[in-house]
């Protein structure tokens, strides 16, 4: 049943709300939804209090740009209530000459099916690289056309975002334009974005999209960076930091990076008790003036856990009815100093903590795979041995300049990371930690810019399924050669090839575990759904095509993950 929030005849005029009055320069962004609860992400071109269902927010000031986070409880369980957004008390969104359906909040009905469609990479927009040929269709636009013209019992319950939802080192032509008015394009990071003012534009560029808007305004979102959101290969290493340290740019870069992903993306991922609990987020709300020096602050002590400063947690939990989602920050958090690790001890033991519990299935959200091609794991993993001195300083300075020339650092290239998480998995998919095992345990990746489903097993059987589902990405491509090297990766004739060879120089690190693909790879712009009807649980693939008349997401691929 939908529940009109309010009548359509206070919706705005089609030109927008009263001259001088506040306007709506991004969102609505619905974020978290739970079975009473909700958040709500907006952004003005001014001071003003925004409202939405009755509950009232002030906005907040970074760096002259203002946001506000409006908190809805005690909204009725497994409901469906149209909503809109007051700015000083006038209608601001949506206009009443929209075509799509009017924004709606869905709170949680925990005995229905569950569904939870995810990707990643996700560059600018379709109109930002119109006049390139590489790119096929933006699977966020496609999606959001398609379902606007379907009845929302068939829409997912949730999208989530996993990785590259900007990319600050590899800019659109607009965008640079618009750094080229601003500055002196050919010195510090040239064209790439510069400070958090810059990182505003990314986000304006692509999340305006008309079609990726209304998207965001009906389905909640949660969201974890990778590397692009920063910069290409951040955190690879000890040697890359100590690079990126002597620029004269990079200073900026990373404090402007995590603020505003604090605001844009990393606020929305908590539940309103998490918000209550956090303590910048209440200092931010209460500050009164520009929060720029709180954030600055922050940030550079966010960035400092890499050189074994505690650090900031990212990671976050999320529950969907029976479905427990851990999104793990396996970027900012990585430790580089002494005992390389993906995740610190106490990222470790607070994702150990909340795996604990009763749940038919676990998701683990990471930008990175933790199961690759077994041809490429072995590739990393060998070549951290090197790099870690395994044959000495000059191999490892080789092998140092590969890691980085070729992206070795997924969780293969952190190899007691990877086997302290096939642990925690193994033992989730034992049953050790609730009072039964999960029918599945999923890990979500994105990254590669191709698809695929890979199933594990332990050398000892477990009771749980356990996969790893890869989906990018959303809006990018991948060159033919590249396309090539990721196939022949996934053959057996490849991975007995490799494991040979790279044994000459050191030996490969052995894991517990061993993992087949179940389906893929495929390439092109992709997103992945999961479902879950109690303990059965199934995920399919859809893709977008060139050349439509009416772009539409085509699944190629289903995979039952449980039989219930």
């Amino acid at each position: 049943m939908t529940i009109a929030a309010n009548p359509l005849p206070d919706s705005p005029p089609p030109d927008g709300p009263p001259a001088g009055s506040p306007q709506l320069l991004l969102g609505p962004a619905l974020r978290h939804v739970g079975q009473d609860d909700a958040t709500v992400w907006v952004e003005t071109d001014r001071p003003c209090v925004v409202e939405i269902l009755g509950h009232q927010e002030a906005t907040w000031c970074v760096a002259g740009h203002h946001y506000a986070l409006v908190v809805l409880s005690g909204l009725p369980a497994g409901q469906s209530l149209d909503y809109d957004v007051r700015l000083d008390g006038q209608v601001a969104w949506p206009s009443i000459d929209d075509p799509r359906p009017r924004p709606r909040i869905r709170t949680l009905d925990t005995g229905a099916p569950i569904r939870i469609t995810f990707g990643s990479c996700r560059y600018a927009t379709s109109a930002a690289v119109a006049d390139d040929d590489h790119f096929e269709p933006d699977a966020l636009m496609v999606l959001a056309r398609q379902l606007a013209g379907q009845d929302e019992a068939d829409w997912p319950h949730a999208l989530l975002m996993l990785g590259d939802q900007v990319y600050a080192d590899e800019t659109s032509e607009a965008t640079q334009q618009r750094i080229r008015q601003r500055r002196d394009i050919t010195v510090g990071s040239r064209e790439q974005v510069a400070d958090y003012e810059e990182y505003t534009w990314l986000y304006d560029e692509s999340w305006k999209d008309p079609d990726v808007r209304w998207l965001m305004s009906v389905l909640p979102s949660s969201m974890i960076f990778d590397d692009h959101d920063i910069c290409d290969d951040w955190n690879t290493s000890r040697a890359w930091r100590e690079d990126m340290a002597a620029t004269d740019w990079w200073g900026e870069r990373i404090i402007g990076g995590l603020s505003s992903y604090w605001v844009y993306q990393h606020l929305g991922n908590l539940s309103p008790a998490g918000l209550a609990a956090d303590e910048l987020y209440q200092q931010v709300r209460g500050y009164g003036r520009d929060v720029e020096p709180l954030l600055r602050s922050f940030a550079e002590h966010a960035d400092a856990e890499a050189d074994g400063a505690k650090g900031t947690r990212w990671s976050y939990r999320r529950d969907f009815g029976p479905i427990r989602l851990l999104m793990i920050d396996s970027r900012c958090g990585r430790i580089l100093d002494g005992d390389r690790s993906m995740i610190g001890k106490d990222e470790l033991a607070w994702i150990s903590e909340q795996a604990e519990g009763n749940y038919d299935h676990l998701l683990i959200g990471t930008s990175l795979p933790w199961l690759l091609a077994r041809a490429l794991h072995d590739i990393e993993s060998w070549n951290e041995a090197l790099a870690g001195g395994a044959r000495g300083a000059r191999v490892a300075r080789w092998s140092e300049s590969l890691r980085r020339a070729a992206d070795l650092e997924h969780w293969a290239a952190f190899h007691t990371s990877f086997q302290k998480l096939a642990e925690l998995i193994r033992e989730v998919a034992e049953g050790k930690r609730g009072e039964r095992a999960p029918a599945t345990v999923c890990v979500l990746s994105g990254d590669v810019h191709h698809a695929y489903v890979a199933r594990a097993s332990y050398d000892e059987p477990v009771s749980a399924q356990v996969y790893q589902l890869t989906c990018s990405p959303l809006h990018n491509y991948v060159p033919t050669a590249m396309k090539v090297a990721f196939r022949l990766a996934w053959s057996r004739l490849a991975e007995r090839t490799t494991r040979s060879l790279l044994s000459v120089l050191t030996k490969v690190p052995r894991t517990e575990l061993n993992w087949t693909r179940q389906a893929g790879p495929y390439f092109g712009n992709e997103l992945m759904t999961f479902t879950a009807a109690g303990r059965l649980a199934l995920v399919e693939l859809a893709k977008t095509r060139s050349g439509e008349t009416e772009s539409a997401l085509h699944v190629v691929q289903r995979v039952a993950l449980s039989s219930g």
